[in-house]
């Protein structure tokens, strides 16, 4: 048996080095379940409407919590909420994806817009041009006064030319109450 003066230097740690590079193993977590996934596993005998079912914890939690929701409670309602919601992002990550779509003809329309805008009351017809219509399809609007304060007060309006300005009042129902920007000449 060697005793520890006769050690060569070889076998000893140099200065600065561990002696364990590694270091020490680390403990893994038990995974213990908690007390509450022991009870909600559990499974009760309910008697509805005269037949017994068999049913988890959580399942008579979520059918009471329905059952309160539909007599007022609020945070019952909003717990409901969530759980809708909960199932339908599983049911969504369940679901096989979409097939792709493919346009292969997509036809435009310019004018695609004008009844949303006369439902918005954005604009109106314009009746200077009854009776000189193009076709039947072709419908002249006019802006509404409202609109065009609305779009001059956002801000960053470039200084208009006396042009610009008659050619844009061209498609405008001014009633006199629009104030232009200063005209540039």
């Amino acid at each position: 048996m060697a005793s520890k003066g006769n050690r060569s230097e070889s076998n000893r740690f140099k200065k600065g080095q561990s002696g364990n590079p590694n270091g020490r193993p680390r403990k893994k977590p038990e995974t213990l379940p908690s007390a509450f996934d022991i009870v909600i596993d559990k499974r009760l005998t309910v008697t509805q409407q005269g037949v017994a079912r068999e049913l988890t914890v959580e399942e008579a939690l979520q059918h009471k919590t329905y059952q309160e929701a539909i007599t007022g409670s609020r945070s019952a309602q909003r717990q409901v909420l969530k759980m809708i919601a909960k199932r339908e992002k599983a049911i969504a990550a369940q679901a096989p994806p979409a097939p792709p779509t493919k346009v292969l003809y997509q036809w435009t329309d310019p004018r695609n817009a004008d009844e949303a805008m006369l439902i918005l009351g954005i604009v109106s017809h314009d009746d200077r041009w009854k009776g000189y219509t193009l076709s039947e399809d072709v419908v002249r609007l006019l802006l509404e006064p409202w609109a065009v304060k609305a779009a001059l007060s956002r801000g960053g309006a470039k200084n208009l030319t006396k042009y610009e300005i008659d050619l844009k009042k061209a498609f405008i129902r001014d009633d006199g109450t629009i104030r232009w920007p200063e005209a540039d000449e």
